[in-house]
């Protein structure tokens, strides 16, 4: 066996490997045994059909099969033990003749390899990224306060109907004299929000309505027909629920009024732990470093795609094997065809040099993504998902139970190492680059991503 490799330019290749019949006889030779002692034919036994037989019916599968292994073997084996740094996947030449394996018992393979073009690149203190901070506002912060305040919240009965008020009663359909009618529709504990009704007429007949109170109101006006919402209050399937267009009587038996939590000591342990915070103003300021905190994520997102900007002009336009790309790409992709190859190719180019600028960074900057860090980023994505429920506190043990069962699925562990990796490289450029910083406010912030 010879295997050998020759550039074609400087950013492509092709690698030969030519193969006599004792390269490959010996595995050939073992998979027909293997066969024989599994064939089972009409007048032998299990195992006693004759080889030549075997050889007959498999040989030429058998040896193209073994041959395929072995190429794939050593083309790999080569790459790997040459350094050989390969765009894709090695590709057959176009140049291979057709193989006639009756005849034929010496083979010669070619493989078009891509390669990855050599650059140079850096961040220095003389490259000016933007960084920007996100504002905590105080209605920022009330916000934050409101929602905790509402999840610590609870219903309480009362007698006057005020906005945003709950009711609960005897709904019946009205005939056109206003009289309830016979056979019609009746609900019995029927749940209305009049704050969610669309008419504004229909609204206020709600207002100042008391307990007991019989009230008259067309559902069908006051939610503008909406099938879904009728549905429900009616309930009745959305078909039957659109066409009823009746008055309804609405005898008011319960109101029921939300009351958010008080802002006490119970609350601040129950969000930051026992006794971190003790006042209104330690409470507030506590919040508005929890918000900062998260917001960081968000600058170091955006400043890593400056930088990768800044970085890819720095580089300039790399050079690449183009049609060895772009047949591997339709390859990959041999359900879309060429017409999706060529629109996306591009992008395909642009994403590829900002893989081959970061992965020469991290390695130039020694940065290694452990285990733990691993396990750090998975408490943090967990931890950032009770933070959307309020649950700022959370215990260790139910940290490390959510984080142990993302760590199960491969996808999410890549993932986690991606963005381990990116956090870490964000990280170094922030140290080599002279940082633009800019405060912005949250809106504003959020419509640098519609402008790029």
């Amino acid at each position: 066996m010879n295997v050998s490799f020759q550039n074609t330019d400087k950013v492509s290749g092709l690698l030969t490997i030519k193969l006599e019949k004792a390269d490959y006889q010996g595995a050939v030779d073992k998979s027909l045994k293997s066969l024989r002692q599994k064939a089972q034919m009409p007048g032998f036994r299990k195992g006693m059909v004759p080889m030549s037989l075997i050889k007959k019916m498999y040989g030429k599968s058998v040896v193209a099969e073994e041959i395929n292994k072995l190429l794939s073997d050593k083309v790999y084996e080569y790459i790997k033990e040459n350094n050989v740094s390969i765009l894709g996947e090695p590709l057959p030449s176009e140049k291979n003749q057709d193989i006639d394996f009756d005849t034929t018992e010496d083979f010669e393979f070619s493989f078009d390899i891509a390669l990855a073009p050599e650059f140079e690149v850096d961040a220095t203190a003389k490259d000016k990224v933007d960084y920007y901070n996100i504002d905590v506002t105080d209605e920022m912060i009330d916000n934050q306060i409101k929602t905790y305040t509402q999840r610590t919240g609870e219903y309480e009965k009362t007698d006057v109907y005020q906005e945003n008020d709950m009711l609960k009663g005897l709904l019946a359909e009205l005939d056109e004299n206003g009289n309830t009618k016979e056979d019609g529709i009746r609900v019995e504990d029927a749940v209305l929000m009049p704050s969610y009704m669309k008419n504004e007429d229909q609204k206020a007949f709600f207002a100042g309505s008391k307990v007991n109170d019989v009230l008259v109101f067309n559902p069908f006006t006051a939610y503008d027909g909406h099938a879904t919402e009728m549905a429900s209050l009616l309930h009745l399937d959305k078909g039957i629920a659109a066409d009823v267009k009746s008055d309804f009587s609405y005898q008011v038996e319960e109101i029921t009024r939300f009351k958010e939590g008080e802002l006490n000591q119970q609350l601040f342990d129950q969000v930051f732990g026992e006794g971190v915070v003790t006042t209104e103003e330690e409470f507030r300021s506590k919040v508005k470093e929890s918000i900062a905190s998260q917001f960081v994520a968000d600058g170091d997102y955006k400043f890593l795609l400056d930088a990768r900007k800044m970085l890819t002009e720095k580089v300039g336009k790399l050079e690449f094997a183009d049609e060895i790309l772009k047949r591997f790409m339709l390859q990959t992709n041999s359900d879309k065809g060429e017409e999706f190859v060529n629109e996306n190719y591009d992008k395909s180019i642009e994403e590829l040099t900002w893989h081959l600028i970061k992965e020469k960074l991290v390695k130039d900057y020694e940065i290694k993504v452990e285990q733990e860090d691993v396990i750090a980023m998975a408490k943090d994505a967990t931890r950032a998902q009770f933070a959307q429920y309020g649950m700022m506190n959370v215990p260790d043990d139910l940290l490390d139970n959510y984080s142990k069962e993302m760590l199960k699925k491969k996808e999410s562990v890549d993932m986690l190492v991606n963005r381990a990796l990116d956090v870490k490289l964000a990280g170094k450029l922030k140290e080599k680059v002279k940082l633009n910083n800019k405060t912005v406010s949250l809106v504003d912030f959020r419509k640098l991503f519609e402008e790029a």
